[in-house]
């Protein structure tokens, strides 16, 4: 075995080039897979600093349009309010005296409503088209977020429709660079907002980063600047996660009995834990990376083609050498041993490089997700390291077996007379 090992090598060494572009399939896709595990991670770590950003233990209610009798019988009956603002439909039956009724439940520890709005805001001579998040001043107890200057807004300026504003960290950067915010009035639409506060920075996802919005209470941003009573969704504190569901169940009842709902199926809100907006995030990234995996196998099928094709070369070429090797006395499974070595090293050779290759692409993602201030943890599972050694091994192995059988097989005589 270590004969056909050091026959093997040297077989790969005297022709490095060839090896090289050989393994070349197998580095693709093995460096596909790593990066795509790696960024998967990745990209749950930030999903799951984004949930966890809106309050430790907490769940959401959103509006939700109630099915039609044809929607009922198709079982097509979810349809939030993002998707049916998309279609015209506004579900306005969320309204304040829900969030009060909701922070009176027993394990609910705070909860406050929001709503969300497009203003162009400017600042002397900046301006530019902002994302308004209006909310109840009790976010700010839940918001896992800082205040880095100034201060949140209150219940009595939020009662009191007051124009205050909190900006958020790019917000403040596009509108006021280097010069202090604190106690500057902006224009808000058609309407003067008072400047009491700047996040730190946070960072975030697309346009509705934490950074790129502008808070303000929400009575004044549903009177002032949106012209509506109703909300969007609400966002509730638990004391205790464990009793998530018990109390997502008491919510339920709480809003039938406030909106006049006798059946389920006619519910116009969906209640939400952080458990089940986790697992349906992750049912979705499942599927995605399979997906992608599935396209990088590929990848690696044709680079077990490859093989293949380079190792019936090497046979030929080769074809002396076996026969003077059973001439003196090698038997097949001796030769059978040193191409299909051959063949495995090659595709090991290809999935260490791979990997590598993978590592190194998954560091620089991260690098740039967490220079946008992006939660992006950098991780190489060792799941997709097992997975890779493992699909080279098989690879080699599978598409090694033939011109190495076709090699051990070869009558001395033939071989030795073959020029």
């Amino acid at each position: 075995m270590n004969t056909a090992i050091a026959q093997a090598l040297q077989g790969l060494i005297r022709n490095p080039v060839r090896t090289i572009l050989t393994t070349l399939g197998i580095v693709i896709g093995i460096a596909t897979v790593i990066v795509v595990l790696s960024a998967g991670q990745g990209f749950n770590s930030l999903i799951v600093n984004e949930i966890e950003s809106q309050g430790v233990n907490s769940l959401t209610i959103e509006t939700r349009v109630p099915p039609s009798t044809k929607q009922r019988a198709s079982g097509s009956s979810d349809i939030t309010q993002g998707s049916a603002s998309a279609q015209g439909v506004i579900v306005t039956t969320l309204k304040n005296r829900d969030v009060e009724d909701i922070e009176n439940l027993p394990n609910v520890s705070g909860a406050y409503g929001a709503v969300f709005g497009q203003q162009v805001v400017s600042f002397k001579n900046v301006s530019k088209s902002v994302n308004i998040f209006g909310a109840g001043p009790t976010r700010f107890e839940i918001d896992s977020g800082v205040i880095a200057q100034g201060r949140a807004f209150t219940e009595g300026e939020d009662n009191s429709l007051a124009q205050v504003a909190v900006l958020g960290y790019e917000i403040a950067q596009d509108l006021f660079g280097d010069s202090d915010p604190l106690g500057q009035n902006i224009r808000v639409g058609t309407n003067n907002f008072n400047v009491i506060g700047v996040y730190e920075k946070r960072g975030g996802l697309g346009t509705m980063g934490d950074d790129q919005l502008l808070y303000v209470p929400i009575q004044t941003a549903q009177k002032k600047l949106l012209g509506i009573d109703y909300m969007l969704f609400v966002l509730a504190q638990l004391e205790n996660n464990e009793l998530a569901e018990v109390t997502a169940e008491d919510v339920r009842v709480l809003l039938r009995a406030n909106h006049g709902i006798k059946e389920e199926y006619m519910d116009d809100f969906l209640v939400n834990t952080q458990d089940s907006n986790l697992s349906t995030f992750e049912t979705i990234l499942s599927g995605i990376t399979f997906l992608l995996i599935a396209v990088a196998s590929i990848s690696l099928v044709v680079g077990g083609v490859g093989i293949m094709n380079i190792m019936y070369v090497v046979v030929t070429e080769r074809i002396s050498e076996i026969g003077l090797k059973k001439a003196l006395g090698a038997k097949n499974a001796d030769i059978l041993w040193e191409f299909l070595i051959e063949a495995l090293l090659l595709t090991l050779l290809g999935g260490i490089m791979g990997i590598v290759a993978g590592s190194a692409v998954s560091y620089l993602i991260a690098q740039v997700a967490q220079s946008q201030g992006w939660a992006w943890e950098f991780t190489v599972p060792i799941s997709a390291v097992v997975i890779a050694v493992g699909t080279a091994s098989i690879i080699g192995l599978i598409f090694g077996v033939f011109p190495a059988r076709k090699a051990s097989l070869m009558d001395p005589i033939q071989a030795l007379g073959h020029e």
